[in-house]
Protein backbone atom coordinates (compact mmCIF):
# COMPACT_ATOMS: atom_id res chain seq x y z
CA UNK A 1 0.00 0.00 0.00
CA UNK A 2 2.83 2.39 0.84
CA UNK A 3 4.54 1.77 -2.50
CA UNK A 4 1.39 2.62 -4.44
CA UNK A 5 0.91 5.83 -2.51
CA UNK A 6 4.51 6.86 -3.21
CA UNK A 7 4.10 6.21 -6.94
CA UNK A 8 0.81 8.07 -7.11
CA UNK A 9 2.19 10.94 -5.08
CA UNK A 10 5.23 11.28 -7.30
CA UNK A 11 4.24 14.48 -9.03
CA UNK A 12 6.58 16.78 -10.88
CA UNK A 13 9.83 15.65 -12.45
CA UNK A 14 10.00 12.34 -10.63
CA UNK A 15 6.58 11.33 -11.99
CA UNK A 16 7.53 12.41 -15.50
CA UNK A 17 10.80 10.47 -15.25
CA UNK A 18 8.89 7.27 -14.45
CA UNK A 19 6.57 7.80 -17.39
CA UNK A 20 9.59 8.47 -19.60
CA UNK A 21 11.23 5.27 -18.40
CA UNK A 22 8.05 3.28 -19.09
CA UNK A 23 7.78 4.66 -22.62
CA UNK A 24 11.13 3.06 -23.39
CA UNK A 25 9.36 -0.30 -23.25
CA UNK A 26 7.45 0.70 -26.40
CA UNK A 27 10.74 0.94 -28.30
CA UNK A 28 11.42 -2.38 -30.09
CA UNK A 29 15.16 -1.72 -29.74
CA UNK A 30 15.14 -1.09 -25.99
CA UNK A 31 17.12 -3.88 -24.23
CA UNK A 32 14.48 -4.86 -21.69
CA UNK A 33 15.01 -8.62 -21.37
CA UNK A 34 17.72 -10.48 -19.47
CA UNK A 35 19.15 -13.62 -21.00
CA UNK A 36 17.02 -15.73 -18.64
CA UNK A 37 13.82 -13.89 -19.61
CA UNK A 38 14.70 -14.09 -23.30
CA UNK A 39 15.43 -17.82 -23.10
CA UNK A 40 12.15 -18.46 -21.30
CA UNK A 41 10.11 -16.37 -23.76
CA UNK A 42 11.68 -18.13 -26.74
CA UNK A 43 11.71 -21.61 -25.18
CA UNK A 44 15.45 -21.99 -25.80
CA UNK A 45 18.43 -22.58 -23.56
CA UNK A 46 20.52 -19.65 -22.41
CA UNK A 47 23.50 -21.44 -23.97
CA UNK A 48 21.80 -21.11 -27.37
CA UNK A 49 21.53 -17.35 -26.93
CA UNK A 50 25.17 -17.15 -25.83
CA UNK A 51 26.20 -19.17 -28.90
CA UNK A 52 24.42 -16.68 -31.18
CA UNK A 53 26.33 -13.89 -29.43
CA UNK A 54 29.63 -15.74 -29.83
CA UNK A 55 28.90 -16.30 -33.53
CA UNK A 56 28.13 -12.55 -33.91
CA UNK A 57 24.69 -13.36 -35.27
CA UNK A 58 22.79 -11.61 -32.47
CA UNK A 59 24.78 -9.22 -30.30
CA UNK A 60 22.81 -8.29 -27.20
CA UNK A 61 23.34 -5.07 -25.33
CA UNK A 62 25.37 -5.23 -22.16
CA UNK A 63 24.29 -3.78 -18.84
CA UNK A 64 26.72 -1.79 -16.70
CA UNK A 65 27.56 -5.08 -14.99
CA UNK A 66 28.22 -6.81 -18.33
CA UNK A 67 25.01 -8.86 -18.39
CA UNK A 68 23.34 -9.56 -21.73
CA UNK A 69 20.13 -7.60 -22.38
CA UNK A 70 17.90 -8.31 -25.38
CA UNK A 71 15.44 -6.08 -27.21
CA UNK A 72 12.13 -7.19 -28.72
CA UNK A 73 13.63 -6.83 -32.20
CA UNK A 74 16.47 -9.15 -31.21
CA UNK A 75 14.02 -11.67 -29.76
CA UNK A 76 12.10 -11.65 -33.04
CA UNK A 77 15.36 -12.28 -34.90
CA UNK A 78 16.28 -15.17 -32.61
CA UNK A 79 12.81 -16.65 -33.08
CA UNK A 80 13.16 -16.48 -36.87
CA UNK A 81 16.65 -17.97 -36.68
CA UNK A 82 15.40 -20.78 -34.50
CA UNK A 83 12.67 -21.54 -37.04
CA UNK A 84 15.26 -21.80 -39.82
CA UNK A 85 17.51 -23.99 -37.68
CA UNK A 86 14.54 -26.24 -36.87
CA UNK A 87 13.98 -26.58 -40.62
CA UNK A 88 17.47 -28.07 -40.95
CA UNK A 89 19.47 -25.04 -42.07
CA UNK A 90 22.91 -24.31 -40.70
CA UNK A 91 23.39 -21.16 -38.66
CA UNK A 92 25.21 -19.53 -41.58
CA UNK A 93 22.46 -20.47 -44.04
CA UNK A 94 19.72 -19.40 -41.62
CA UNK A 95 21.39 -16.05 -41.13
CA UNK A 96 21.75 -15.61 -44.89
CA UNK A 97 18.09 -16.56 -45.45
CA UNK A 98 16.97 -13.94 -42.92
CA UNK A 99 19.20 -11.33 -44.54
CA UNK A 100 17.62 -12.09 -47.92
CA UNK A 101 14.10 -12.00 -46.45
CA UNK A 102 14.85 -8.61 -44.89
CA UNK A 103 16.29 -7.33 -48.16
CA UNK A 104 13.21 -8.56 -50.04
CA UNK A 105 10.89 -6.85 -47.55
CA UNK A 106 12.84 -3.59 -47.88
CA UNK A 107 12.71 -3.84 -51.68
CA UNK A 108 8.96 -4.40 -51.56
CA UNK A 109 8.58 -1.35 -49.34
CA UNK A 110 10.68 0.69 -51.78
CA UNK A 111 8.56 -0.57 -54.69
CA UNK A 112 5.33 0.36 -52.91
CA UNK A 113 6.72 3.83 -52.20
CA UNK A 114 7.83 4.22 -55.84
CA UNK A 115 4.37 3.18 -57.05
CA UNK A 116 2.78 5.70 -54.71
CA UNK A 117 5.14 8.42 -55.95
CA UNK A 118 4.34 7.48 -59.56
CA UNK A 119 0.61 7.66 -58.88
CA UNK A 120 1.04 11.08 -57.25
CA UNK A 121 3.09 12.28 -60.24
CA UNK A 122 0.43 11.02 -62.67
CA UNK A 123 -2.25 12.83 -60.69
CA UNK A 124 -0.18 16.02 -60.69
CA UNK A 125 0.28 15.77 -64.47
CA UNK A 126 -3.45 15.24 -64.90
CA UNK A 127 -4.21 18.25 -62.70
CA UNK A 128 -1.73 20.40 -64.62
CA UNK A 129 -3.23 19.34 -67.95
CA UNK A 130 -6.71 20.25 -66.70
CA UNK A 131 -5.41 23.59 -65.46
CA UNK A 132 -3.69 24.24 -68.79
CA UNK A 133 -6.89 23.40 -70.66
CA UNK A 134 -8.85 25.84 -68.50
CA UNK A 135 -6.28 28.61 -68.97
CA UNK A 136 -5.93 28.14 -72.71
CA UNK A 137 -9.72 27.84 -73.02
CA UNK A 138 -10.13 31.15 -71.21
CA UNK A 139 -7.48 32.80 -73.38
CA UNK A 140 -9.34 31.62 -76.48
CA UNK A 141 -12.62 33.02 -75.20
CA UNK A 142 -11.04 36.36 -74.27
CA UNK A 143 -9.59 36.83 -77.77
CA UNK A 144 -12.97 36.06 -79.33
CA UNK A 145 -12.16 32.54 -80.50
CA UNK A 146 -14.98 30.03 -80.16
CA UNK A 147 -12.96 26.82 -80.60
CA UNK A 148 -12.01 24.87 -77.52
CA UNK A 149 -8.37 24.60 -76.52
CA UNK A 150 -8.41 20.81 -76.74
CA UNK A 151 -9.42 20.62 -80.45
CA UNK A 152 -7.01 20.45 -83.35
CA UNK A 153 -8.78 23.34 -85.08
CA UNK A 154 -7.98 25.64 -82.16
CA UNK A 155 -4.31 24.74 -82.33
CA UNK A 156 -4.18 25.64 -86.03
CA UNK A 157 -6.39 28.74 -85.86
CA UNK A 158 -4.58 32.08 -85.73
CA UNK A 159 -6.01 35.63 -85.74
CA UNK A 160 -3.91 36.44 -88.86
CA UNK A 161 -5.81 33.77 -90.78
CA UNK A 162 -9.11 35.61 -90.15
CA UNK A 163 -7.71 38.84 -91.63
CA UNK A 164 -6.45 37.03 -94.73
CA UNK A 165 -9.83 35.38 -95.22
CA UNK A 166 -11.66 38.70 -94.99
CA UNK A 167 -9.24 40.23 -97.51
CA UNK A 168 -10.06 37.52 -100.08
CA UNK A 169 -13.80 38.20 -99.92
Amino acid sequence: MGDTRLERGAEGSRGRDKVSELSKLDDPDYPAYTIGQAAELLSVQQAFLRSLDTADVVSPYRSAGGHRRYSRRQLELVSRLREQLDNGHTLSAASHILDLENELAATRDDLAEARSDLQAARQEISDLRAQLARVTGQAGQESGGEASAGSEDAAEHRPDDEEEEEGRR
